[in-house]
């Protein structure tokens, strides 16, 4: 069992995890465009708040799998 791209991928992903990790602390918070873009659902009630970035995640989703696509090697 070859577990080459395992590793690399558990490396990008602590990399995201240790930019994220650095930008909360130097900044306090995240960048103001995520889950702030068109198409993220975000509704106040009465009762209380329901948030769904829906296109944040979308967004997210294609990056982390174009990463593992590049460092599949495939």
């Amino acid at each position: 069992m070859n577990l080459v791209p395992l590793g690399k991928i558990l490396i990008v992903t602590g990399l995201i995890i240790i930019f994220f990790g650095a930008l909360l602390a130097f900044t306090g918070r995240f960048p103001s465009w995520i889950g702030q873009l068109p198409g993220d659902i975000h509704l106040k009630g009465k009762y209380g708040t329901f948030y769904f970035p829906i296109v944040t995640s979308l967004i997210i989703s294609v990056i982390v799998s174009f990463l593992i696509y590049i460092f599949k090697g495939r």
